[in-house]
């Protein structure tokens, strides 16, 4: 579990231990009891088993594949997968493939729902930008309607592993990955993904898919 599971949860639980302790009513004590419950649950951090296989990229977070295409950037062709995490799926996020962070670009933004399109440009979010041996991935933790608050424990110049828990965005958010046009797709739209452990891609390893 996430340590603000037992932050918010913890607090709750001595809110409702108060409550109880003053007025012995039931039904007051049991909301500040459902909210910890609540918390608890959201903040979980289960175990992943993350692929080995060389070349792949797995998802940054749980949720739904919302865009899974090939868009025209600046900088030219690129694979882009969008997962969208709803309120109920798990909020850590992990790194999609492994290298050296060359970039983390934290901007403020809006707190469009994060289902719209222009969420990923005008939410608040970071982009991260990892170099592997021979392609580039990058990846954003984009706020939500409700997500206040994006963690990133990533820096410019660290190496990273696949599937590694690298932060979080509280409440229901998206996750947005480019890599290069050459990327084999492992997903389609309405897809469940799991953080660390789902391949949504694959990049040539050595001239090959």
């Amino acid at each position: 579990m996430v340590r603000d599971g037992y932050y918010y949860g913890g607090s709750l639980l001595l809110v409702a231990a108060i409550v109880w302790s003053t007025t012995h009513w039931l039904l007051l004590t049991a909301i500040p009891v459902l909210m910890a419950a609540f918390f608890l649950w959201f903040f979980r951090d289960p175990e992943r088993d993350v692929p080995a296989e060389p070349g792949l990229v797995v998802s940054p977070g749980d949720g739904l594949v919302q865009e899974a295409d090939w868009i025209e950037t600046t900088a030219g062709s690129r694979l882009r997968v969008t997962i969208f995490l709803s309120v109920f799926d798990v909020h850590v996020n992990r790194v999609p493939f492994e290298g050296t962070v060359t970039l983390v670009d934290y901007r403020q933004g809006q707190f469009i729902n994060a289902l719209k399109p222009e969420s990923a440009v005008l939410n608040e979010q970071t982009l991260i930008t990892i170099q592997g041996k021979e392609h580039s991935v990058s990846f954003k933790q984009i706020a939500g309607l409700l997500a206040r608050r994006i963690v990133c424990g990533l820096h410019e110049g660290q190496p990273v592993q696949r599937g590694e828990r690298m932060g979080m965005i509280k409440f229901g958010s998206r996750v947005d990955v480019l890599m290069p046009a050459e990327a084999r797709l492992y997903v389609k739209v309405g897809d469940k993904v799991k953080g660390g452990s789902s391949v949504i891609a694959k990049l040539p390893v050595g001239g090959t898919a």
